[in-house]
């Protein structure tokens, strides 16, 4: 498995302005998603991954990319004994999949992901 960035997501204080905003530079195509609550879909219309846009929670929350993993509670545990911090433990997306938060011993926040294997992967990665 390739271990590439299959997700982003960046936060704001006004997500609607700032989608607008990149809808207008970048030209992508920003949609609030069904049944999230203050969660847009991003599609950057290429190749590269897909991305998300929230309201920011908390003034120090930064945006996230979010890295291909196998195994994201193995990761996980990886990442801990090298020196990283996990900031939020394993959770679903409902029917795409796992991830993780982790802060590595830089100060760097990442996520890790996992797609569910019955589903197919959902953001482009490569399971195999």
């Amino acid at each position: 498995m390739d271990h590439a960035v299959v997700h982003f997501e960046i936060v704001g204080d006004d997500p609607e302005a700032l989608a607008q905003f990149y809808t207008e530079l970048l030209g992508w195509k920003i949609e609030k998603m069904p049944g999230f609550t203050d969660y847009w879909a991003i599609d950057t219309g290429g190749e590269g991954p897909m991305g998300g846009m929230m309201k920011r929670e908390a003034p120090q929350q930064t945006g996230l990319n979010y890295v291909a993993v196998e195994d994201v509670e193995g990761y996980a545990a990886k990442a801990v004994e090298l020196g990283g911090q996990m900031v939020m433990g394993k959770t679903e997306v409902q029917g795409m999949g796992w991830f993780c938060v982790i802060i590595d011993p830089q100060g760097n926040p990442f996520g890790i992901w996992q797609c569910m294997e019955q589903q197919g992967c959902c953001c482009g990665c490569d399971t195999e």
